[in-house]
């Protein structure tokens, strides 16, 4: 199961942490699994390039992923945009595979 947590301020993203692997198919070739990386990494890339976005983080091992955002006031919308993308990315996966993905939002 990969565990995703969703951390936001304001509906911003500030932090999201995945854990843990699908299972739903063979290494290399699991879908699930690609669909969340790919969704995390392109958000990270978008962020990383931004000027005004700082974002760290790390995959330190297969199967974690960590992220955290800041940005200055006027990224926010930016912000917003890729925090709606990268929240309905997650929820669609999880949603078609409930079983290999969950996605959990903390609002603060």
């Amino acid at each position: 199961m990969i565990e995703i947590s969703i951390h936001l301020e304001d509906g911003l993203l500030r932090s999201c942490f995945i854990n843990g692997h699908a299972k739903a198919g063979p290494r290399g070739k699991d879908i699930v699994c690609a669909a969340v990386s790919t969704l995390a990494k392109t958000a990270w890339q978008v962020l990383s390039i931004r000027k005004g976005v700082t974002v760290l983080g790390e995959a330190a091992e297969r199967g974690e992923f960590s992220l955290e955002v800041t940005a200055c006031k006027s990224q926010e919308a930016f912000l917003a945009g890729i925090s709606a993308f990268l929240m309905e990315g997650f929820e669609s996966v999880a949603r078609e595979y409930p079983e290999n993905c969950r996605v959990t939002v903390v609002k603060a």
